[in-house]
């Protein structure tokens, strides 16, 4: 089970980097790398998967204040953050990323499996029903 958690935790670290790089072709991955704020995010994304969640919280805020350019970026930022705060039951603070991320990207949603989690699954869709 740990095994299967694992694989599925470094496909989504493997889905956030193309997401992250997709935007950004034109300019290329060094273009890319040689942003604080980009790093940083790809940075707290890596640590995120490998579950170093206080390395990925540091890198994750980071990125925030040094300035991703992107919208989805941002929001994807948030988003980790809001997992980050969920499950170290600091739900307030999770609810507040949830609505950063909203406010980063208006078409900010989780995916269903997301949607589903038991910790961060009700503070999301409380978040979503306000709007």
């Amino acid at each position: 089970m740990i095994i299967a958690m694992k694989s599925l935790l470094r496909h989504a670290g493997a889905t956030a980097l193309l997401a992250l790089t997709a935007g950004c072709v034109q300019q290329g991955l060094t273009d890319v790398m040689q942003r604080p704020a980009e790093r940083a995010l790809l940075n707290g994304l890596r640590a995120y998967d490998d579950g170093q969640y206080a390395e990925a919280e540091r890198a994750l805020q980071e990125a925030l204040k040094v300035g991703l350019v992107s919208a989805k970026d941002r929001a994807n930022a948030h988003k980790h953050l809001a997992f980050l705060y969920c499950t170290s039951q600091r739900a307030p603070a999770c609810e507040a990323a949830f609505r950063d991320a909203r406010n980063a990207d208006p078409e900010f949603t989780l995916s269903r499996a997301e949607t589903g989690h038991p910790q961060w699954g009700p503070v999301y869709k409380k978040v979503a029903s306000a709007r």
